[in-house]
């Protein structure tokens, strides 16, 4: 994914409290945010494996483990990476923290100061 150097990709749920301190703690980084309001925006299966790539992550690690309809819908079942990305995608609210991207990184925000995390090294 290729973007402008001091422009921000900033995927989170608009109606959280604490992943709105997120977004603003991203404008005090720069002021080109594209936000992406993950229970509106559809995100394709290419596009999550690009940002679990620069995440490093898998995509099971994104779900919210306390969160009640993971509880009920996925907590112990086995699904492979592609399962997981269409509950992510149909569900985007057990997603447990917003992601941001920004230089060819990206970061789960679990607290709001970890999007400045971006600006190191």
């Amino acid at each position: 994914m290729k973007l402008h150097p001091k422009e921000m990709w900033l995927l989170y749920d608009c109606h959280s409290d604490s992943q709105k301190q997120t977004r603003a703690m991203a404008h005090s980084i720069t002021k080109h945010v594209n936000e992406f309001d993950l229970k509106s925006t559809h995100i394709s299966k290419y596009r999550w494996y690009d940002i679990l790539d620069m995440l490093q992550m898998r995509p099971k690690d994104l779900f919210n483990k306390a969160n009640p309809k993971y509880q009920k819908e996925v907590a112990g079942k086995e699904f492979d990476d592609d399962g997981y990305l269409d509950i992510l995608n149909n569900n985007p609210c057990m997603i447990k923290a917003p992601i941001a991207i920004m230089n060819g990184k990206a970061v789960l925000c679990e607290t709001p100061s970890d999007i400045y995390k971006l600006q190191s090294g």
